[in-house]
């Protein structure tokens, strides 16, 4: 029994080796077919490749070439290296020069070589230079005003100047705004800046006095470039339209610009903004004393006749000419202190300044003076109480009230020159004819 069972299990572990070799085997035979298939699959691949290459390049010998075209050759850019040096106090030309790295000698070659475009001795604290140096080129910027600049440059060893405008970017906006404490208060909440504002009172000064016409809920419009630097600094701005709304009477003013190239503020009519006199000598003041021939004098203390107008105003304020003329008397005369008086383009007219701290640097009788220009500053000199100016407006030597003064416009825009007056400004004018905004300013373009 021991030997029959030994038997069978020998049969059968026999028989199951026998299996497992026939499945390894077949295994096997699978995986060299399936090598083989990859080997040959491989190599009907590499030769339909060179076929491919060989057929295209009979066709094209563009495809047979490595794609150099697609790669563009690296051009090396010269870094550029920009300073700047602000002109301080005292500095002369050579000395803001070597303080961008000029060598004395060059400063002094830079300096003669500009005389023929710009004199640089009358370079101006608050202005700069620029020195932009890129490769082997130098070229120096310096500021002249806002809208030109003089750029000099190096040829080899000498340098070159010339003047030229001011690069620049333009932003025209759109503000409005309604009085209701001050006009720059107002003008602030609409966006305006300060010098914006001064020239929204210089267009309207010869109709309106800011001294004493402003009334709560006047408003205004301004139509009006900004104009930037290439390094995104304000340089300025100008009005191209206004409309400002004063005790309900409502006046406009549009810039036009001539053919001969001036410019110059006009009605929307042509009628020219400017009048012979302006309102006042004062931007911003209040009246403390109107022209009248009973008042008690404050110092004196008896009664006697006031032949001028008083404006109440910081010591130091600026004092304008009202009109073109030429000064003839300048100094001290007796309770009006320091004194100027200007007889104007009209012989007829002259006006009185009185109370002055001082005069403008280089006045002198004699010397012409324009309108607005500033001639003086608000003190307190001779009899008086307090800082203030005391204005007169004298007609063949006889005070007049210059509160009820008529002022006679300039020349209205040339009559052959009025179909484009009407073409440059008629879109200005028609912004200002849009309705109300909720916004104080807003950018057109």
């Amino acid at each position: 029994m021991t030997h029959a069972f030994h038997r069978d299990f020998s049969r059968q572990a026999h028989g199951r080796y026998r299996r497992t070799r026939r499945r390894r085997g077949t295994r096997s035979r699978s995986l060299r077919r399936m090598r083989l298939w990859v080997l040959l699959s491989g190599v009907a691949g590499m030769l339909a490749v060179i076929l491919t290459v060989g057929v295209s390049g009979t066709q094209s010998a563009k495809a047979s070439v490595p794609h150099e075209e697609w790669l563009k050759p690296e051009i090396p850019v010269p870094v550029q290296r920009i300073m700047r040096e602000p002109i301080r106090s005292g500095d002369t030309a050579i000395t803001a020069l070597e303080r961008l790295g000029f060598a004395p000698a060059e400063a002094y070659r830079i300096a003669n070589a500009s005389k023929s475009a710009y004199a640089l001795r009358d370079i101006r604290a608050g202005h700069f230079f620029k020195r932009v140096d890129q490769g082997e080129e130098t070229h120096l910027y310096y500021t002249i005003d806002d809208q030109t600049r003089l750029h000099m440059f190096r040829q080899g060893k000498d340098w070159q100047a010339n003047k030229e405008q001011r690069p620049s970017v333009t932003r025209r906006l759109f503000a409005q705004g309604r009085i209701e404490e001050s006009l720059f208060e107002a003008a602030a909440r609409a966006g305006l800046d300060s010098r914006t504002t001064m020239n929204l009172v210089d267009i309207f000064a010869w109709d309106i006095d800011f001294a004493r016409d402003m009334r709560a809920g006047d408003s205004f419009r301004v139509l009006y470039d900004e104009r930037y630097d290439e390094e995104g600094n304000l340089m300025g701005t100008r009005i191209l339209a206004a409309e400002f709304v004063n005790q309900g009477h409502r006046y406009r003013a549009v810039l036009y610009v001539k053919t001969d190239g001036s410019s110059a503020y006009y009605t929307p009519e042509g009628k020219s903004m400017r009048k012979a006199y302006l309102r006042a000598p004062l931007k911003f003041t209040r009246i403390s004393s109107r022209f009248t021939l009973r008042r008690k004098h404050p110092v004196l203390g008896f009664t006697r006749a006031h032949r001028g107008v008083d404006y109440a105003a910081p010591s130091g304020t600026p004092v304008r000419a009202v009109g073109d003329g030429r000064v003839v008397f300048i100094g001290w005369k007796g309770g009006y202190g320091r004194f100027i008086q200007i007889q104007h383009v009209n012989r007829d007219h002259s006006t009185a300044y009185a109370h002055l701290r001082r005069f403008a640097r280089g006045l002198h009788r004699g010397s012409k003076v324009r309108q607005g220009q500033v001639i003086g500053y608000v003190g307190m000199s001779g009899l008086a109480t307090g800082p203030h100016l005391h204005f007169e407006f004298r007609v063949r030597g006889a005070a007049v009230n210059p509160l009820t003064l008529k002022r006679t416009p300039s020349k209205p825009v040339p009559a052959n020159e009025m179909a484009s007056f009407r073409q440059q400004t008629a879109p200005w004018l028609a912004r200002l004819d849009q309705p109300l905004l909720d916004v104080m300013a807003v950018a057109w373009e």
